[in-house]
């Protein structure tokens, strides 16, 4: 089924134009990333006038003081932001619009679907270190930096979708993602969770994955594959192949396709470490141990 073409009052649409045209234009522009971000979330809150009155020494509650002291991104913190092995000058760059993403979601305006869409496909042209055209990105969606990030023309990536992009996360042409989807790119050693390893996740062009599936680190969804609905992806899903379960599994290949997909027999190998990418810590890190665990095996 084909979808319709819906549009606003021309007065309404030219509004919208004119909003995202002018956040994209100063998030291009020379002023401090902070700056935009802070502004553009008080308009988007509708803050304008108890933020001016703030900052002009009026007095405000604690917890309003903090509402507004938020919208600056150098007032808050990201989990990502933790992360030993996090590229200091990329994440200066990505927090900010990280943050405008985030809290984007959280106004009104982020359920009105023409409107929100126009602003995110936006915004990720500034986010993400590659945005194609024609995006459809709903709300919810979640990214670890953003700047790992590379997503190709025509993808739709539904609600409550997270890419971890912590390693490196490619989605190709007319992919699509749905709802409660979770992309990973880090994986934790089995005896030591403290030690993380990254990797390079790949959907490639017109695959689907699709609802709450879940994708290990490392794994590539070949060309027009699907993964089915609540599958685990452990190994790669090969071009054309449908696979299902946990752990997922190719079941079938796409009717046809048979002739250009590769045999259902042995076909989703674990080919992680191919994929393993150069996660060391910079030097002059202070690491912790955020769980103090004694990890040595009892004796034997």
């Amino acid at each position: 089924m084909t979808k319709r073409h819906v549009t606003f009052p021309d007065d309404a649409q030219s509004n919208l134009e004119a909003v995202v045209s002018t956040v994209d234009e100063r998030l291009a522009g020379d002023e401090p990333l902070y700056e935009v971000v802070r502004d553009v979330l008080v308009e988007l809150n509708g803050d304008r006038a108890v933020y001016e009155r703030w900052r002009d020494g009026g007095t405000v509650s604690s917890i309003t003081e903090s509402r507004l002291r938020s919208y600056d991104p150098r007032n808050v913190t990201l989990e990502s932001e933790y992360y030993a092995e996090k590229d200091e000058g990329a994440f200066a760059e990505s927090k900010p619009l990280q943050w405008l993403w985030r809290q984007f979601d959280n106004t009104p305006l982020a359920d009105n679907v023409d409107f929100a869409l126009a602003f995110r496909e936006m915004l990720a042209g500034h986010l993400f270190a590659e945005a194609g055209e024609n995006l459809r990105l709903f709300k919810g969606i979640t990214v670890t930096y953003g700047h790992n990030l590379e997503v190709g023309d025509n993808v739709v990536i539904h609600d409550d979708v997270h890419l971890d992009d912590r390693g490196r996360l490619t989605l190709g042409d007319r992919t699509s993602i749905s709802d409660g989807v979770h992309l990973y790119s880090h994986d934790h050693d089995l005896v030591d969770q403290t030690v993380v390893r990254n990797y390079h996740t790949i959907v490639e062009e017109d695959a689907r994955v699709t609802y709450d599936a879940m994708v290990r680190a490392g794994c590539r969804i070949g060309e027009n594959a699907i993964v089915g609905a609540r599958a685990v992806v452990q190994g790669d899903v090969p071009a054309h192949h449908v696979a299902v379960g946990t752990p997922a599994k190719s079941v079938k290949v796409k009717p046809g396709w048979e002739t250009a997909a590769a045999p259902l027999e042995d076909a989703n190998p674990n080919r992680q470490e191919e994929r393993r990418l150069d996660d060391a810590v910079p030097e002059g890190i202070e690491e912790f141990d955020e769980f103090e665990r004694d990890r040595t095996p009892p004796e034997s």
